[in-house]
């Protein structure tokens, strides 16, 4: 298995992969215009030319990035796939000096274990009025926010 940015040729797959579990109510949907115009922020996890798992580190400001769309092909779920796409971003971020990097979740009990905390999505303001404001579960978002700080040095 391998961690690499993603290409343009692995756009469909990962649109397959993200809906999937949106259509669960798991993640917010993202349509492939979305994929294609953010695919610089995106990684994924291949092997033998499949994609198993990929996520994004999107920058939000000078100082906060959001990890998002993280999603593992349900059949390779616990193999270390979530962990490493995300030890990737927080590397990302940490060489584009990036301190603080959130997420926003379902499954926060996965990100506490690689250190992020829960904080008030309040503390996100940028966020909130910058994306979620457009979102259909705005103002009523079910999600736990969390976070991590990244040492720079």
């Amino acid at each position: 298995m391998q961690v690499r940015k993603a290409r343009l040729t692995d756009v469909e797959e990962m649109h397959q992969l993200v809906n999937n579990y949106a259509e669960k109510g798991l993640m917010l949907s993202r349509p492939r215009s979305m994929l294609y115009e953010y695919i610089r922020d995106f990684v994924v996890v291949e092997k033998d030319g499949k994609i198993l798992g990929a996520g994004a580190l999107h920058i939000m400001w000078e100082d906060l990035a959001e990890i998002r769309a993280l999603a593992v092909k349900e059949e390779y779920a616990k193999q270390g796939i979530g962990r490493m796409i995300v030890e990737f971003s927080l590397q990302e971020a940490k060489s584009l000096g990036i301190p603080k990097i959130f997420t926003l979740t379902y499954r926060p009990e996965f990100f506490k274990r690689l250190g992020f905390v829960e904080v008030a999505k309040e503390n996100m303001p940028q966020k909130v009025w910058r994306e979620c404001i457009n979102c259909p579960k705005f103002p009523n978002c079910d999600e736990v926010c969390l976070e991590i700080n990244i040492k720079l040095n």
